[in-house]
């Protein structure tokens, strides 16, 4: 039986594919055929909504529509913004739906409301609008296909799909005639899918016209065949593979790459025919999954693209749209780079007309130019070997696109963009949004929780659910942690057998990383044998750990965190699953594989290739290997010691990020929250990833806050990204960067958003200096305290509050004490007091701030005058690294409560507080002892005077959202670039 509805729908959104929603019931009108029942009214469609169940594919059908509306970033039809109800009304107007309509529509298909990609950017040409990419699409709707297929949810299909419109559009016309090569960088999170992304966006370049695709791949082959497979199955093609051979014919198939995956052909994309024979165009590889790039057999002819008219260059469209496309996956290696650059400038002129793309995976290893400036002669740039021959490529390919990807950009942007010949991204930086379900950094922190640290527990706080510390001098938890591998595979075993729809679990494995030398790697794999051996895991001892470990954690933490997941009550209901768990790690050699060589055979001999082998139950020890672009399949367990004092390294060491499909509530880090370095400094590592995870996460939202335009140009530039990197742990560099942009931060306006410096002096004499500057602040703070109270909300859904000292300071006596204040190393408050300077009516008007002193809870509560006044709490905080700058300075409920106050303009609920108003800013001020413990605390309030070289007057600032001229420029910088290295520094706004 047919469904008319169904067919109907699908022939009028199909229609409304180039150009956005239009008047659905006079489209069905003009659609619907003669004979069939009569679906344009409406009222059929809102009865099938009311009673549709999970699967119907009209839901299905719109869901996919709604969405990609919702998200379209570049839609013309609407002038409301993406991922708002305002853009959700405008499609529905157009569809001249009414109110019940939408109401039915809206409850099986909510507004998807999660924050796309951030763009930083130049003003660019427009080339690639949505009808162009709708018009020239086989590639992309075969991914796009190919992505559903495997369980993409509509809302992340179309994020993807406007992330990689972004980057596309932002390259070069390929039919342009003035040769331009832009360069780019798309941003991404550790193990987060980025390939993906560039998957993506080569379907949509090729399918625009780009006839040369080079993805550099890695510094291993095993990364580069992993690449070179992930492309061939899900872009390129069982056709585009077979070339015209026979699928069906044995014979036809010998030489084949993939006659022995198991994936092959059921799970490779299919376009239905050849692509040239269904009006499209085949793709071409250069390179297979077992070999990289090698010197071309038939020398020019292989890079020959056939013309259809030969008087016109490979460019023209007549040409470029009949060519076929090639694509190939190299090592960043020099002997590769440098037969592929060789092979290139053998074809001559034909090089200026093609468009190429370049994709360069991990851009930050190997790509980066990391010769000391100091050695260049006569101002003449001399490059590492991998940097020089990417920008040879860049070079002999002049219609070439650079678009690097990485998690850990600041390298990068570190890159000097007087460089014309670099890989700086001068042209766009785009920041991916984090994906749903992506376990990161955030999911192992409690970065901001409200919950005191002795009323956390595994149901409300991440670290307490999935974090084991390891401390130094205490003993190391290895066996515990062997133990919670065996345990969780047992768990994984038991959740298939279940009916989990993420099972059966094909990798179970487990990472213990502790040092970089081959040496430690294999006594540590000696030594976690001979524990395996012990283990007992078949008799009383080891399942008498097991049975503890499992009550005491495991049975805890599934519970609060995956209660409906399947988790047996007791131990003696999972036993079973132990023997087969140990049999399958124990299995093809023993339990351990030592990752850590450097050759392509080495790797093959391990049995590591996730994609071939049908099951890896494994605990892998290793160094930096087990590190960038290696992705360790079904990572569950990671017992991590290294130490490194560079944050991208330490954060490309994050095995233990990605998706965790059925068992996240399963996943363990055992990490060193004491390690020596050297002979007297410590580091802890567990607070070292979360002062990254600060750096990352403030950089990303420094990128979000900026990426507006204002009167349709950019704020800020991608040449003008180095400023905004953060450093929230000073003995962890961003990066080994051996040179910096000199682009200096003049300005930072920050209306309604906090502005709290950390490098405070470190010299007791500036310290009291500067907290007797505070004095006429002081002085107006000794009225009785106010209660200040927190609303519920999704941060803090409990009410709380605290008691404070509060006091209305006018704004020139509060800009007063800031210009006069002292700081440690650099100017890093000057930025924000520049801002400040001008809210007196020249940028923006305020006229007083609230200032709260707030107080300790009475049980923790140490109190003394300050320069005679007060008393006052004394807060303990403690520099990072034993460096100049602190760690957070306001207490999460104590910002929490401010924000509230700015962003909602509420006024005190206690009838003695002062209110808020539009012209009104917010002071949090601490007094803060440099201490370890509070009785360090006490000692400086012993006589209930403190001592003002002992207390540092910290602060936070929050400004007023109205603090704000009519331009809204956030930024102002100074900028000098080396390619004019006479040249006075300018302003840059």
């Amino acid at each position: 039986m047919h469904d008319h509805l169904l067919n109907l729908h699908v022939d009028v959104l199909a229609a409304m594919r180039r150009g956005g929603p239009r008047h659905f019931a006079k489209l069905a009108y003009a659609l619907s055929d003669e004979g069939e029942p009569s679906d344009t009214d409406l009222s059929r469609f809102h009865e099938r909504l009311l009673a549709a169940t999970y699967g119907d594919e009209l839901v299905t059908l719109w869901h996919k529509a709604l969405t990609a509306w919702d998200l379209d970033e570049h839609a013309a039809w609407s002038a409301s913004a993406p991922r708002t109800d305002e853009r959700r009304a405008d499609a529905y107007t157009r569809l001249g739906f009414g109110t019940e309509l939408r109401k039915a529509l809206d409850s099986v298909v909510p507004v998807f409301k999660e924050p796309g990609a951030v763009v930083i950017s130049k003003v660019f040409e427009p080339w690639y609008t949505r009808e162009s990419a709708a018009s020239r699409s086989f590639y992309w709707n075969a991914y796009e296909s190919l992505l559903r297929t495997k369980g993409w949810p509509d809302a992340a299909v179309s994020s993807l799909d406007e992330a990689a419109h972004s980057v596309v559009e932002r390259l070069s016309d390929p039919t342009r005639q003035e040769a331009f090569g832009a360069r780019g960088l798309v941003v991404g999170y550790v193990q987060s899918g980025k390939t993906a992304n560039f998957t993506g966006v080569t379907a949509k370049a090729i399918d625009a016209g780009y006839r040369l695709v080079i993805v550099l791949g890695g510094t291993l082959n095993l990364l580069r065949a992993q690449t070179q497979r992930r492309l061939d199955m899900e872009l390129i093609g069982q056709e585009n593979i077979l070339r015209g051979a026979d699928p069906k014919d044995p014979d036809s198939l010998i030489g084949i790459d993939y006659q022995d995956d198991e994936d092959w052909p059921q799970k490779f994309v299919s376009h239905g025919g050849r692509p040239s024979v269904l009006g499209a165009f085949d793709i071409e590889r250069l390179t297979t999954r077992h070999d990289d790039y090698r010197r071309l057999l038939n020398g020019i002819r292989a890079l020959e693209f056939e013309k259809h008219d030969r008087t016109r260059p490979l460019y023209d469209p007549i040409n470029l749209h009949r060519a076929a496309a090639r694509v190939m996956v190299v090592k960043k290696n020099k002997t590769v780079l440098s037969n592929l650059v060789q092979d290139l400038r053998k074809i001559g002129p034909l090089l200026t007309e093609i468009p190429a793309l370049i994709i360069d995976d991990e851009s930050d290893q190997a790509s980066i130019n990391t010769t000391d400036p100091k050695k260049w002669e006569a101002g003449k740039v001399t490059r590492s070997a991998i940097n020089s021959l990417i920008t040879d490529l860049l070079r002999v390919l002049p219609r070439a696109q650079y678009v690097g990807y990485t998690a850990t950009p600041f390298a990068n942007v570190f890159v000097d963009p007087g460089d014309e010949e670099d890989i700086f991204p001068r042209d766009f930086l785009i920041s991916l949004p984090r994906p749903t379900e992506y376990m990161g950094v955030q999911d192992f922190h409690d970065l901001d929780s409200l919950v005191p640290m002795d009323a956390r527990t595994v149901a409300n706080s991440k670290e307490k659910a999935h974090v084991r510390g390891v401390e130094a001098f205490t003993g190391d938890r290895l066996q515990e942690a062997m133990d919670a591998f065996v345990l969780s595979g047992a768990l994984k075993i038991y959740r298939a057998e279940r009916g989990v729809p993420q099972g059966p679990f094909r990798h179970h494995t487990m990472l213990v990383h502790e040092s970089v030398r081959m040496d430690d790697h294999s006594a540590l794999a000696h030594r976690l044998t001979m524990m395996w051996d012990s283990a007992a895991y078949t008799g009383t001892g080891g399942h008498g750990r097991l049975a503890k470990l499992f009550a005491s954690d495991f049975a805890k933490v599934s519970a609060a965190q995956a209660p409906d997941l399947p988790t047996p009550a007791t131990y003696e209901e999972l036993r079973p699953y132990v023997s087969r768990a140990r049999q399958l790690i124990n299995s093809g050699g023993g339990p351990v594989i030592v990752v850590n060589g450097d050759t392509d055979s080495y790797f093959a001999k391990l049995g590591l290739d996730f994609d071939r082998t049908p099951n890896v139950w494994k605990i892998l020890v290793g160094g930096t290997k087990l590190s960038r672009g290696f992705t360790v399949e079904g990572l569950t367990v990671t017992y991590y010691r290294r130490t490194t004092q560079q944050a991208d390294t330490l954060m490309q060491m994050g095995r233990w990020f990605g998706f965790r499909p059925g068992y996240r509530d399963l996943v363990r880090l055992y990490i060193g929250r004491e390690e020596p370095i050297g002979k007297a400094k410590t580091i802890d590592l567990y607070k070292a990833f979360e002062a990254i995870c600060l750096d990352e996460e403030l950089f990303r939202a420094e990128l979000a806050r900026y990426a507006p335009l204002v009167d349709g140009r950019p704020q800020v530039t991608p040449a003008q990204i180095p400023p905004l990197v953060a450093q929230h742990l000073p003995g962890v560099k961003p990066s080994a960067r051996n040179k910096m942009f000199n682009a200096e931060l003049v300005e930072v306006r920050s209306p309604g958003q906090p502005i709290e410096p950390a490098a405070y002096p470190v010299n007791a004499d500036a310290t009291a200096r500067n907290t007797k500057r505070w004095v006429p602040v002081l002085a107006n703070l000794g009225g009785s305290p106010i209660t200040c109270r927190l609303e519920p909300d999704s941060a803090t859904p409990l009410p709380r509050s605290f008691r404070a000292s509060a006091a209305v300071v006018r704004h020139a006596d509060l800009l007063g004490v800031l210009s006069s204040l002292e700081w440690e190393g650099g100017k890093a408050f000057t930025p924000h007091l520049t801002y400040l300077s001008q809210l007196d009516g020249r940028l923006a008007r305020v006229d007083d701030w609230l200032v709260i002193a707030p107080h300790r809870t009475e049980r923790h509560r140490i109190e003394a005058t300050v320069m005679g006044h007060g008393p006052f709490s004394l807060f303990r905080r403690r520099r990072q690294g034993s460096k100049v700058s602190f760690g957070r300075i306001s207490g999460l409920e104590h910002r929490s409560y401010a924000q509230q106050l700015i962003d909602q303009g509420k006024t005190e609920t206690d009838g003695d507080a002062p209110g808020i108003h539009s012209h009104r800013g917010i002071v949090l001020l601490y007094p803060v002892v440099e201490a370890e413990t509070d009785a360090e605390v006490q000692a400086v309030a012993a006589s209930g005077t403190a001592d003002p070289s002992k207390v540092i007057m910290a602060f936070t600032v929050i400004p007023p959202r109205t603090a704000i001229d009519s331009k809204r420029q956030l930024v102002r910088f100074r900028a000098k670039d080396s390619s004019r290295p006479d040249a006075a520094i300018v302003d840059a706004t």
